[in-house]
C-alpha cells in the first residue's frame, strides 16, 4: 500500500526540515527574507546568501504540507477499518497549519524567543504524531502482531514495559529539545562557555534565563542519556524483537552522539556544523523513540 510509504517519507522529509530550521538559524538567516509568505513580495526570489536558507525551509515546509496530505487522501478509503488513522492524520494537518501560522509570526514579529521556541516544540510534535503513524502502517508492525512470526514476539509483560519506557524517553527528548530551543532563542548557547562545569561552578548563579535554560538543558541532556542507555541495556536482558533491538541499539549511539555534538557546539562557539546536527540528532533520537513505542504498544493490544 501506497500510504505507509508516504508517511515514511513524511518522517524522513521533517528531518530534513529540522535541520533546515537549524540551519537557518545557525547562520542568522531567520530574516534574511522580512515578508511572509513571500520573500520580498515574491515566491521566487534570488536564492543567494541567506535567502537561499530561509526560502529553502519555507519551500520544503511547503512540500511537506503536500506530502502529507496526499497521504491524509491515501488513509481516508480504511477511514471505516481504522477510524483513528484518519483523525490522526486530520490532527497532523492542523498542526502543520498551525505551525505554518507560527513560523510566519516569528518573522512579522522579528523572531520573538517564546514564538520560535514554540515554532520548534510544534515541529517535534508533528514529527512524533508522524512517527506514530508511519509505525503503526508499517510492515514491521504487521510482522510483529503476527503470533507465528519468528524473532517478533516480545515476552511476557516486556511490550508493556517498552512501551512506557520509550514512551517516557521520547517525552523527555521532547521537553530537553523544546529547553534547547529556549536556549538558542534567548542567546544562552554561551551562557557556560567552559565545560564540564558552568562559570567554573558546579551549580553556578542562576541569574537570568540564559544561564538558567542552559544548566537545566545540560542536566537533562544527562538524565534522558541515563535513561536511554538503560532501556537498551534491558532491552538485551530481556525477550525483544530484532528488529526492535536494532532500533534501540541505533538510540544508544545516537544519545552518545548527541552529547558529543553538545559539548562540540560549546567548545566551537556555537559552529553551524555541530549545532544543526545537534537538532537533527534530538529529532531523529525522540522519532526512534516513538516508533520503538508504538510497535511495542502494537504488540501488547494484539497480546491483549
Amino acid at each position: 500500500m501506497l500510504h505507509p510509504r508516504a508517511f515514511k517519507v513524511t518522517v524522513v522529509w521533517t528531518l530534513v526540515l529540522l535541520y533546515l530550521g537549524s540551519v537557518v538559524h545557525a547562520t542568522e538567516s531567520s530574516l534574511a527574507c522580512p515578508d511572509w509568505p513571500t520573500c520580498f513580495g515574491t515566491f521566487a526570489p534570488e536564492m543567494t546568501g541567506g535567502v537561499f536558507w530561509e526560502h529553502l525551509h519555507r519551500l520544503v515546509a511547503g512540500g511537506l504540507v503536500l506530502m502529507f496530505g496526499l497521504a491524509t487522501w491515501l488513509v481516508k478509503k480504511e477511514a471505516s477499518a481504522r477510524p483513528w488513522l484518519f483523525k490522526a492524520c486530520l490532527a497532523g494537518i492542523a498542526l502543520l497549519l498551525i505551525q505554518s501560522v507560527v513560523g510566519g509570526l516569528t518573522v512579522l514579529y522579528q523572531l520573538p524567543d517564546m514564538v520560535s521556541t514554540t515554532h520548534l516544540g510544534l515541529a517535534f510534535l508533528f514529527l512524533v504524531l508522524a512517527t506514530v503513524l508511519a509505525a503503526a502502517t508499517s510492515a514491521t508492525a504487521s510482522t510483529i502482531s503476527r503470533s507465528d512470526a519468528p524473532n517478533a514476539q516480545f515476552g511476557t509483560g516486556a511490550s508493556t514495559r517498552l512501551t512506557g519506557l520509550a514512551a517516557l524517553a521520547a517525552g523527555l527528548v521532547f521537553f530537553q529539545s523544546v529547553l534547547g530551543a529556549l536556549v538558542r532563542h534567548t542567546d544562552g548557547g554561551m551562557a557556560c562557555p567552559d565545560l564540564p562545569l558552568c562559570l567554573g561552578q558546579v551549580l553556578p548563579p542562576l541569574i537570568n534565563i540564559q544561564i538558567t535554560s542552559h544548566l537545566f538543558h545540560r542536566l537533562l541532556a544527562i538524565v534522558t542519556a541515563l535513561l536511554v542507555i538503560g532501556i537498551v541495556t534491558w532491552a538485551h536482558r530481556v525477550e525483544v524483537p530484532k528488529v526492535v533491538r536494532k532500533w534501540l541499539v541505533a538510540a544508544g549511539v545516537l544519545v552518545v552522539l548527541q552529547v558529543a555534538l553538545g559539548v562540540a557546539a560549546v567548545l566551537m562557539t556555537l559552529a553551524v556544523a555541530p549545532v544543526s546536527l545537534h537538532t537533527l540528532g534530538a529529532a531523529g533520537l525522540v522519532s526512534i523513540l516513538a516508533w520503538v513505542s508504538t510497535l511495542s504498544s502494537i504488540s501488547e493490544q494484539d497480546v491483549a
